[in-house]
């Protein structure tokens, strides 16, 4: 499902609302995959695109909980 919306919706501008919820499912599908390595750059991008374009609070607090998800998940506890 994760690399449906995110196919679905990458010819999108970045500055498009669903193409950064897409690659924000992307990267939450591949956590619960238990596929940490991929799904950090893909946290990394939601995160940034969120940051840039959105600036919505609860949605940086909730990327960021899923990139420390991930990097507990690779060991990288000190990030």
């Amino acid at each position: 499902l994760g690399w449906a919306a995110w196919k679905t919706y990458l010819a999108r501008p970045e500055t498009d609302q669903h193409r950064t919820l897409a690659v924000g499912v992307l990267g939450i599908a591949l956590i619960s995959s238990r596929r940490p390595e991929e799904a950090l750059p893909a946290i990394e991008v939601s995160l940034a695109l969120t940051r840039r374009y959105s600036g919505d609070e609860n949605a940086i607090i909730i990327t960021l909980e899923n990139r420390a998800s991930c990097l507990d998940d690779l060991g990288r506890r000190d990030e």
